[in-house]
């Protein structure tokens, strides 16, 4: 199954599967079927990590933020779960965070490939404080060979030996040994030179010039003969030696002198100073002092600063109070919510939960506490708790996915408190109605974790406070805002449309769907009156005008007219009838539309949407007659032909990708052909015009 998620997920990177239909997995994967434990929805919770870390950044934007929070939310209360195993709550944990880092993932995961040399250089500058210059001609040269001071035959690498004794040159590479960064003209190799000339030891070596050191201690002709019997020992040993041998013992003692030799007494204004090719990139700390080099005859202060930076003492660590206990958390919540009770000072309540100092983490549950606390308490108790959760809010001091995860942890409880508390879901409703008003949360947010009748009715008694509270004209507004299927919020035996409109008139909640009593007394109207003009003055009359230009209208005026259309082609659903009208049948149809036509071209002109809802009308009034053989076809022609639906509209809903009206597939695979037709129509059109 994981392996499919990732494909899905990858299919989605690319743009090759609808965003509804990975909203749809992701709402399936965090769902909780019924028999299974939470503890046993291990794989889908991993599933659902998977493709958020895949697909997250792609979904989450400002028209699918909503959706995204609900996920998040779930996610989160999941993620406190202790009845899911550790390592299914540490993948949650792991994607909730990915999303608060806007989906950077952690360095972790990024800078974990092979780096180039000027990558391991700038680390070096960062990490350690240490400058490894790039390799240039110039400073490979004018350092040893254009100084007076040298020997004239003394090559780079005859001062090998000297810098292992005194110190490294500048440029030299970070230490050595096995493992080291070594630059290209380091004096000194380590254990892994090559050439054989480093540091002395064994190979040619090339006799210097006699100088003042060395005129008591060595002949002229004596460098020669050590020359030639170094040579000739090399060549012997380095038979029956292993390579790592032959690189010890080859100096002679009398060769070794511990004076420093006359190419480290330099003049200053003599040797050229390295310099970076950055120099912004070099640290204080590998800056060399600004002191100016001794005389000659002085012996010079190698490797040493004069001025070395002073020892900073590390400050004391202070002793920081631990952070409370959960008990002794719980505790102080409790004492604040007496004394909030009892003197109802929202300012001195609102001082104290910040004296608390509470980590984020308890935050939700020091609100379920508040909550849980005023359960029983009066209504107007209930309502001053309310102000102050407010008050909280406004202060910064919680957010309102804190409210939200409270308010599924007393959901929770719920089995446990109604002994005590009879009446808790009609209380709870109470402060959820508050919280949408002060927008602590939203319907949609609310309406998620109750869905397919979880606590049922309590989504319905959230509705009634709100519509008490304020008025029913603004909770109309913001419950089509939400987009919520109230069918789905109604226990699955009841998810109908008739049921439904009966527990709303029971409720008293039928003022949300306008529309679903106008489908039957629409179609009474025209039973009574077919006349176009007596249809529309009727809902001229019934119907607001803001429900004029809405797709649930279209699709109630289209479906009503397709019904009175069929009851008065057929006596009966004979399959016979159906897949083969007479030709009195079909002119009946075409009269029938051709009445309607007005009425249909005044809410319909120059909507493409509109007119996209009235096909998905007649798709659904074909399926619910099984796709009598030609009807779709006929009704998609007539429309075409009478300029009722315009081209672009039937190229839209071909297009368009949805699951809410059932029957899309059987519909294409009768009308595809002419589709084709149509669109091909079009551009052929398009092309003549241009050509003129």
């Amino acid at each position: 199954m994981l392996g499919n998620i990732k494909f899905i997920g990858e299919l989605g990177k690319l743009d090759l599967i609808h965003e509804s239909i990975l909203h749809k997995c992701i709402k399936t994967l965090l769902e909780k079927k019924k028999r299974i434990q939470l503890k046993d929805m291990g794989e889908d919770l991993e599933c659902l990590c998977q493709i958020m870390r895949t697909v997250g950044p792609r979904l989450d934007h400002e028209k699918a933020k909503s959706l995204m929070d609900q996920y998040f939310g779930r996610m989160r209360s999941l993620m406190n779960n202790k009845d899911l195993p550790a390592r299914i709550r540490f993948l949650l944990q792991d994607t909730v965070e990915l999303r608060e880092n806007n989906w950077v993932p952690r360095k972790a995961f990024i800078d974990n490939g092979p780096k180039t040399i000027n990558q391991i250089r700038q680390d070096a500058v960062k990490d350690l404080g240490v400058f490894i210059p790039a390799m240039t001609s110039g400073m490979r040269t004018d350092f040893f060979q254009e100084n007076p001071f040298l020997p004239t035959r003394m090559s780079r690498e005859a001062l090998g030996g000297l810098a292992d004794m005194f110190g490294q040159m500048p440029g030299s590479g970070i230490g050595t040994g096995p493992g080291v960064i070594q630059d290209r003209y380091s004096p000194t190799m380590g254990r892994h030179r090559v050439n054989p000339l480093f540091n002395g030891h064994g190979g040619h070596m090339v006799p210097a010039s006699q100088s003042q050191f060395d005129k008591p201690f060595m002949k002229p002709n004596q460098g020669q003969n050590l020359l030639f019997q170094n040579q000739t020992q090399q060549q012997a040993q380095s038979k029956d030696m292993p390579p790592r041998f032959t690189k010890k013992g080859q100096l002679n003692a009398d060769e070794i002198s511990l004076r420093p030799a006359q190419s480290f007494l330099l003049n200053k204004t003599q040797v050229p100073k390295l310099q970076p090719q950055i120099p912004t990139m070099i640290p204080p700390s590998a800056q060399p002092p600004r002191t100016s080099t001794p005389p000659l005859g002085q012996p010079p202060q190698l490797g040493l600063k004069t001025n070395p930076p002073p020892i900073q003492e590390k400050p004391q660590k202070t002793n920081k109070k631990p952070p409370p206990a959960k008990e002794e958390l719980l505790k102080m919540t409790e004492t604040v919510m007496n004394e909030f009770l009892n003197n109802k000072n929202i300012s001195d309540a609102v001082n104290g939960v910040r004296e608390m100092k509470a980590p984020k983490h308890f935050l939700p549950e020091m609100l379920s506490k508040i909550i849980v606390c005023s359960l029983d308490c009066p209504d107007g108790d209930k309502e001053h708790v309310s102000s102050l959760i407010h008050a909280l809010r406004t202060e910064g001091l919680i957010t309102g996915e804190n409210f939200m995860q409270a308010f599924l942890n007393v959901l929770d409880q719920c089995p446990k408190l109604e002994g005590d508390i009879p009446l808790v879901k009609s209380y709870l409703a109470q402060f959820a109605a508050r919280a949408i008003i002060a927008e602590l949360m939203s319907i949609a947010d609310l309406a998620h974790p109750l869905e397919n009748g979880t606590h049922f009715p309590l989504f319905l008694l959230c509705l009634q406070q709100t519509a008490k509270l304020r008025d029913k004209e603004w909770l109309t507004d913001l419950f089509q805002q939400s987009k919520v299927n109230m069918q789905k919020m109604l226990p699955e035996i009841d998810q109908n449309k008739d049921r439904m409109l009966e527990i709303l008139e029971g409720k008293g909640l039928s003022f949300l769907f306008p529309l679903m009593k106008l489908e039957k007394e629409l179609l009474k109207q025209i039973k009574a009156d077919p006349s176009p003009q007596s249809i529309y003055k009727w809902i001229k009359d019934n119907i607001s005008p803001k429900l004029h230009t809405d797709k649930g209208f279209v699709n109630i005026l289209m479906t009503s007219f397709l019904q009175y259309i069929f009851q008065e082609m057929y006596s009966n659903d004979e399959d016979d009838q159906l897949s083969a009208p007479s030709k009195e049948q079909l002119d009946q149809e075409k009269q029938l539309l051709l009445a309607f036509k007005p009425v249909m071209q005044k809410f319909l002109h120059d909507h493409v949407d509109l007119q996209v809802s009235a096909l998905y009308a007649l798709q659904v009034h074909c399926n619910t007659k099984a796709f009598p053989k030609g009807m779709l076809l006929r009704y998609f022609v007539n429309f075409y032909d009478m300029e009722i639906i315009e081209e672009e509209a039937f190229l839209a809903w071909k297009e368009d990708i949805t699951q809410e009206f059932p029957g899309k597939g059987k519909a294409l695979f009768q009308v595809n052909q002419w589709l084709t037709w149509l669109e091909t129509a079009e551009e052929e059109e398009s092309e003549e015009e241009a050509a003129d």
